[in-house]
């Protein structure tokens, strides 16, 4: 059976529940830490990471050359990203608009999209290299200051994250959606984010709150104003979920004579001013909001939207209270803070938690380059000992690489603790000695020689404690292979007294530094101040003083505006409503003769025809038993053949209309449907708020709603299919707000025709064959119970079955 399992050609049987567990398991995590969700440490996400760091390989500094954006992304996409190039382009054009970006990472040069929602041009019209802010990202990557991983086919090796001097992460922000979680986080303002890192490494158990005293909200990159309650937005940094309104910025133009416009100079964060503009036009064109005439887009370089008022007398800010809920005047972003901390889990964190994952990392940073420097002062004070030695004893030096056969061999194993012949001639030349050697004291020039030698450095003292390493010699008291190479590869034009003294004042500087690094990798005090210092230059160069450090977006409280009714800001105006019998709606302007003949489509027909004003609301009954609202204002002009009612309201294809007039407040209804079916309901309470309409009447199978009557008098009469009469007291019928209601008339076949309500003492009145009115005072015949049959209707009563 092993032998089975360990063929790579058979296949292995699992559980299809284990198998689909694991590699979706695979996936989603490939998905949340490869891909959606930034590291809370750099910022990024793999692809940005890579971006930057192909052009940090491409030598694409903030000073210097641009280039092809299709080699960039095609670079990225071969070394180190291999997805689409498509989508490696998109991620780094986005690191280069200011209006996605607070503080973008990459140098554009060419049309690289806009706020309007124009896409970028393509890679290959466009160029680009990093900012100075991304070289701040990178900054230290050359000195082992973050671990390199291999690439996906292991050719080459990437940073698995970049050492960031900066929070980058709440600096940018981040948006991303992974499986089963997503990540939206604002971009905030440097500096205000610096302070608070400085008073976190100051008190390192601080509130949250108390970092909100330094970083009061978002700074979002197109400006605009947060009107957030501030509890709301201690909230949500504080759990690393919420939500907060975000509105554009305006102002009031004085136009004179009265007249006014409103100007629009931000607009919100992610809101493509294009598509603004057609919502707010569409807004106009439906009369949604009907005290806006026009907008205007005179947008250049900056943000300037017009909106002209229909009237002078309404106050800007309740239009502008309208414009904020109705249109992306006003947004709501989510706060959701789901990032990788150490790159490895995913949580949502607080905003304290954020900045110290950035601060705990920036000192793993500072330890790790302290100790590359260390590594690279030790070479090189290595490969001084050795120069220095070579000057001391410049005649040997150059003797054994002049005759020896092996000279880095020999220059290993020469002894050079005691001070050869060159060196105490030196030594006689600078006591003044001008004699020969001969009857020269020598152990007394083997002194001045050893003095001369310890005050070089070629001999370590063994009582400093900070002594230059004499672990360098390839042997006791010669050169190491480092020493020797350095040696031989020395130039000529470097054998003079001046560059000896450069060596010493070189070694002196090094041997300083190394001690202050040797104290403050001893020091967390001295290493949190290191951290400080660079936080502070970072706010120097990125400050709320320079242009792109200023904070754009303001905080504010909404301010309450006091809710006008729709019908007082409409101009009162005198309308005539015309409906088809093909539901076909319009408004004729003025009180025109209601026997004028009138234009309709191909077999249509005029139904209804009322006189109204723009102020007024009309009722629209159908057969489906709703009540539809429709606001007179909204009805379309009397130019053309109007527009389908069915497009103003959800009115089912199935369903006609029953009747349509003007809403009067404090009415009563009569409706019935045609199972004889009814009930009393106030007018008021028919109102709808939306297209959907309100029902009021339930019918079921066929039954249809039938009748729809203002209430007046005190006797309710009804008249069925079959020609029955029946009359009694309104008082009989309930007063609901929704039901099937009672039974009205009792029939054998058929159903209810028509019904309606007047006052017994003046008669019951309808219109004889002829078109003239006629009036029945006698009526005792056809008075009885409600949910009775009725008798036959009196001579001369309409064929149709209708009171009117």
């Amino acid at each position: 059976m092993s032998d089975l399992v360990d063929d790579p050609n058979m296949a292995v049987s699992e559980p299809l529940r284990r198998a689909i567990g694991e590699r979706y398991l695979t996936y989603a995590l490939s998905t949340i830490m490869h891909r959606a969700l930034p590291d809370a440490r750099d910022g990024l996400k793999p692809v940005h990471r890579r971006i930057l760091y192909a052009m940090h390989r491409l030598r694409l500094a903030s000073t210097g050359k641009f280039l092809k954006s299709a080699k960039i992304s095609g670079d990225t996409m071969g070394d180190f990203h291999p997805h689409g190039d498509a989508a490696i382009y998109d991620a780094m054009a986005r690191l280069a608009q200011d209006f996605s970006v607070r503080y973008p990472l990459v140098d554009g040069q060419g049309n690289f999209g806009n706020i309007d929602g124009d896409n970028p041009a393509a890679s290959r019209y466009t160029e680009a290299r990093m900012t100075a802010v991304a070289e701040l990202l990178l900054n230290g990557l050359d000195e082992n200051a973050v671990d390199f991983r291999d690439n996906y086919d292991g050719r080459l090796t990437e940073p698995s994250v970049l050492p960031a001097e900066f929070p980058n992460l709440l600096a940018n922000g981040a948006s991303g959606i992974a499986v089963g979680m997503a990540t939206n986080i604002p971009p905030h303002n440097v500096s205000e984010l610096i302070d608070a890192c400085l008073h976190l490494i100051k008190t390192p158990d601080a509130r949250d709150d108390t970092l909100l005293k330094y970083v009061p909200g978002p700074d979002f990159p197109t400006g605009g104003v947060i009107v957030e309650p501030a509890e709301n937005i201690t909230q949500a940094y504080r759990t690393g979920r919420g939500s907060m309104r975000l509105r554009c910025k305006w102002k009031v133009e004085d136009l004179g004579r009265g007249q006014w416009q409103i100007v629009v100079t931000e607009i919100p964060y992610q809101v493509q001013k294009s598509k603004l503009i057609e919502k707010i036009a569409e807004l106009i064109q439906l009369k949604k909001i009907p005290i806006l005439a026009d907008v205007r887009d005179e947008s250049a370089d900056d943000i300037r939207l017009i909106l002209e008022p229909r009237s002078k007398n309404v106050e800007p800010d309740v239009l502008m209270n309208m414009m904020f809920r109705n249109s992306d005047l006003e947004v709501r972003f989510s706060l959701n803070m789901n990032v990788l901390i150490d790159g490895l889990t995913p949580r949502v964190c607080s905003m304290k938690e954020v900045l110290r994952a950035f601060l705990d990392f920036r000192r793993e940073v500072l330890l790790r380059r302290s100790k590359h420097r260390m590594d690279k002062i030790d070479h090189r004070l290595e490969v001084l000992q050795g120069l220095i030695t070579a000057f001391l004893n410049l005649d040997r030096v150059i003797e054994i690489i002049r005759y020896d056969d092996e000279p880095k061999i020999a220059l290993m194993y020469e002894d050079w603790s005691r001070p050869h012949q060159a060196t105490l001639s030196r030594a006689m030349h600078e006591a003044d000695y001008v004699s020969p050697l001969e009857g020269v004291d020598m152990d007394s020039l083997v002194l001045i020689a050893d003095e001369e030698a310890r005050a070089t450095g070629v001999l370590a003292e063994s009582d400093e404690s900070r002594a230059i390493p004499m672990s360098y010699a390839g042997r006791e008291n010669g050169l190491s292979d480092v020493q020797a190479e350095a040696i031989l590869n020395m130039r000529l034009r470097s054998l003079r007294r001046l560059e000896e003294e450069a060596l010493l004042r070189e070694r002196d500087t090094l041997m300083e530094e190394r001690a202050g690094l040797e104290d403050l990798l001893e020091s967390d005090e001295l290493q949190w101040q290191a951290i400080a210092d660079q936080l502070r230059a970072v706010k120097k160069t990125f400050g709320k003083d320079t242009e792109q450090g200023a904070r754009r977006t303001l905080i504010e409280e909404a301010a309450e505006v006091e809710d006008v009714p729709l019908e007082a800001m409409i101009d009162r105006e005198p309308i005539t409503v015309v409906c088809s019998q093909m539901g076909w709606i319009r408004a004729m302007t003025g009180h025109i003769d209601l026997t004028r003949e009138l234009k309709f489509k191909d077999g249509d027909a005029p139904r209804f025809m009322f006189h109204a004003e723009t102020t007024d609301k009309l009722l629209v009954f159908g057969t489906n038993g709703r009540f539809y609202t429709v606001s007179a204002s909204n009805l379309p002009g009397g130019r053309g053949m109007g527009e389908p009612l069915r497009l103003m309201v959800d009115l089912p294809n199935e369903a006609e209309i029953v009747d349509l007039f003007i809403h009067a407040p404090g009415r009563k209804l009569l409706v019935a449907s045609s199972a004889g079916d009814g009930f009393v309901v106030p007018e008021d309470e028919v109102l709808a708020q939306t297209r959907t309409g309100k029902q009021v009447l339930n019918v079921k199978g066929e039954a249809r709603a039938k009748v729809c009557k203002p209430v007046s008098g005190d006797t309710v009469a009804c008249v069925g299919e079959n020609r029955k009469v029946l009359l009694f007291a309104l008082s009989e019928l309930p007063e609901m707000g929704r039901g099937k209601g009672v039974r009205l008339q009792k029939y054998k076949d058929g159903g209810l025709s028509d019904a309606t309500t007047f006052t017994l003492a003046d008669g019951l009145s309808w219109l004889d064959p002829a078109g003239r009115t006629r009036t029945e005072t006698d009526l005792a015949e056809w008075q009885g119970k409600r949910a009775s049959a009725g008798r036959m209707a009196p001579r001369g009563f309409p064929r149709d079955n209708r009171f009117t």
